[in-house]
């Protein structure tokens, strides 16, 4: 038997609990670090390759934009890393419960967002 069920494929009328919303994240956040690990090589072997080629990466340090990926990137990590431990200890089996799961997402965004602004700080 075939069941009709109600199609609603506009996700911005969906209202995702914050333990999906951090999970989403933290996969995202992945990719942002995964991304930017590969710029940063980038970076340092362009500025191993000779004198010149480190004074010109000096030089794109110094742009806002490279700054501001530096800050997304550290955000990033910091994001990934809390996230990541948040998810291992609940590998141990705590904070499965839907309160503590809740709870320890809250605390989660709070410590990155405090992370965010210390990279802030340490870039500009």
């Amino acid at each position: 038997m075939r069941k009709e069920r109600p199609k609603n494929l506009d996700l911005s009328t969906v209202k995702f609990p914050i333990t999906a919303t951090a999970s989403i994240l933290h996969r995202v956040s992945g990719i942002i670090v995964f991304i930017a690990l590969a710029i940063f090589l980038t970076l340092l072997n362009c500025s191993l390759s000779s004198a010149q080629d480190f004074q010109s990466v000096q030089g794109y340090l110094d742009l806002f934009i490279v700054e501001f990926v530096f800050w997304g990137s550290l955000t990033g990590l910091a994001y990934h890393a809390v996230f990541g431990v948040r998810h291992m200890i609940q590998d141990l089996g705590y904070w499965e419960e839907l309160d503590s799961a809740s709870l320890s997402a809250k605390v989660g965004f709070g410590l990155t967002a405090v992370l965010s602004i210390l990279a802030g700080i340490l870039v500009w």
